[in-house]
Parts: C-alpha cells; structure tokens; sequence
C-alpha cells in the first residue's frame, strides 16, 4: 500500500474500542447429571495458616533471632474462599459476549489522513483474509475452555455450550489443545463464521456461553482475586476475592485475555505457546515480554512500517496486528 502523504506521522490521539465485549462470568454449583438446578456460588470467609514469604526471610536473614521468633508464629491469616456445595459436583461459569464490528474506524482519531491510511490496510486486510483466521481462534479458545483458568485443571469433564439466537453449540473442552489451533470442523467452524460475521457486521452479535466443569463434591473453586492497594479496605483479609451481587465471579477482563490467547506468531512461541494479544507481547504471570521493541515484533513498529511506510508485515504478522486492533485500547503517540 503507497502512504497518502510522504509527510505522514502517527495520530498522537488514536484509540479503538475493545470488538470482543464480554462480560463478567458468574459462578453457579449444580450436578453434572442434573442440569437443571443451579444455586450461586457464595464467597466464605476462612482463617488458615500462611507461610513464611521469601521477602520476609531475606529481610530478617542479618538478624537470625528475629527471623528464628517469625518461623515460630503461627502466622493465621483470614482469607476467602469459594466452593461447591458437597451435594452438588459441578461448577457452571456463564457469561456473554459481545462481538462489535467497523474495525476501520477507531474511536478517536485526530489526524484524518493517518485515519484514512489505517482504514485503507484494514480493509486490504479484511479483503484478502476475512477475520477468518482471528474468529476460528477465538472460537476455539470458547470451546477448550481456557476462559476457566485455574477451574479447568483436574476437571473430569467440561462441556461448554454457546448460544446465539436460535442456535447452540455444544464442545466437549478435552477434544481441544490449550497449546496449539486445530484446524476447525462441524460446530467449531460454525461458530467460527457467526463470530466472524460479528466482526464484518454494523450491529453487533451477542453469544451466551456456558461452561460446566465437573471437579467433584465440595471441591474448592477459583473466582478472580481483587487487587487491593489500600490496607484499610482488606477488613484484615490477606485474599478477597471477587463477587457480583454476592455471587462469585471472574473478571471481565480475566475472561477477554483468555479469548485473546491467540498470538503464537512471536518469535519463540514453538517454546512457550499462545499468548494473549498484547502490543508488547507482556505476560505478567511470567514477568515478560515477548514481542521487544528491540526485534522490531512489536505492535506499533509493525503498524508504523505498515501505515507510514507502506511496508506490510508478513501475513502472520498482520494478523497479530489486526488482532490488537480488535483488542482495543490507546496507542497513539502520547498514549500509554
């Protein structure tokens, strides 16, 4: 693509609005053989025993005797907890989504000629490759249940069940990897176009999904946990865990980066597999990031190359970069 003026600069004021709304997923406790009868998963309050943290052993290391008087504190803490019932053996996660369309014009642009230039490599993009490659992603990520996180390990069994309009689609989650993309059939190719459809569309398209994860009677189940900077709001808790209107819950957001988890284009992913969408490629529970500006993998050198330069990435390349647009968020030049 030839840019639109040999003088043109990235928008200082560029932003995109997420395309995958979704919302938080609530927790329910119920029986894998009768599904028809689910109760909401209530946050408990539990006092345990804590461990000594490395940080607080480095910091007495100098003075032995205080750190020998700290190993010999019982150390109670008061914590939440979540679980099932012990008459029921499953644990039922819903929430919806949203799917948004018009990628090509972003929330907030202040520069019309920029605007122009990225609206024409979109729908280059769009015109040469669908959002095919990007919904069959996603749609797989709904069907392996990797939404669940820490609830899915151990499971029995998952089902995950998609509704949209009329229509539904079951998904045994076992018959998926978390580690690489299958090449989609039958359902998963279905809800695949309907996702992909969304993309494409004016209006958006909302989906109910539904996961049932057997673990076992009265087994501990995993809501997200809150961030709390301000000690007096803890209540003397050293956990608190989320909930909506006394319902246990996982973030919004906990679910949309795991509907992202589609990035195996970086340069080491044949090590560590998909990541979530990000413009530096940042995985926080591994305190890294993948995509350095310093290999030119990044976000914004791929799309200043693309947009600026005329120069398009490879198609893997393009897809990560269209991916972050659907993503969502700030980038121009004075954005965080």
């Amino acid at each position: 693509m030839a840019k639109l003026k040999s003088t043109l600069k990235t928008a200082s004021v560029l932003a995109f609005e997420r395309k995958l709304a979704n919302s938080d997923g609530q927790m329910f406790a119920g029986n894998w053989l009768q599904q028809d009868n689910w109760t909401p998963i209530a946050i408990q309050e539990k006092s345990v025993r804590g461990t000594i943290s490395n940080r607080l052993k480095n910091a007495l290391a100098s003075d032995p005797a205080k750190l020998d008087a700290e190993i010999q504190k019982a150390n109670l803490q008061k914590v939440d907890v979540a679980a099932l019932p012990f008459e029921s053996d499953t644990l039922k996660v819903a929430f919806s989504l949203r799917v948004l369309g018009n990628l090509a014009r972003p929330s907030v642009c202040n520069d019309q000629d920029y605007q122009a230039a990225l609206g024409l490599i979109i729908a280059e993009y769009i015109d040469e490759y669908g959002f095919s490659v990007l919904a069959e992603r996603y749609a797989e990520n709904i069907a392996n249940g990797r939404f669940l996180w820490r609830n899915r390990v151990g499971a029995e069994a998952i089902r995950v069940v998609v509704t949209h309009n009329q229509q539904s689609w079951t998904f045994k989650s076992d018959d998926y990897s978390l580690h690489e993309f299958s090449r989609p059939s039958g359902g998963l190719t279905e809800l695949a176009k309907a996702i992909e459809q969304g993309l494409l569309g004016e209006s958006s398209t909302l989906f109910a999904v539904e996961a049932f994860v057997q673990l076992g009677n009265g087994q501990e189940v995993f809501p997200s946990q809150e961030l709390v900077l301000d000690e007096r709001s803890r209540n003397g808790k050293s956990k608190i865990l989320y909930q909506v209107n006394n319902v246990a819950a996982l973030h919004s957001q906990k679910i949309g980066n795991a509907l992202r988890t589609i990035d195996d284009w970086y340069p080491s992913a044949d090590e560590s597999g998909p990541i979530a969408v990000e413009p530096y490629g940042s995985v926080t529970s591994r305190g890294k990031a993948y995509r350095q500006p310093k290999d030119k993998m990044d976000f914004y050198t791929l799309l200043d190359n693309w947009v600026i330069k005329g120069d398009a990435p490879s198609k893997e390349q393009q897809h990560y970069v269209i991916a972050t647009l659907i993503r969502g968020g700030v980038f121009g030049e004075k954005g965080d």
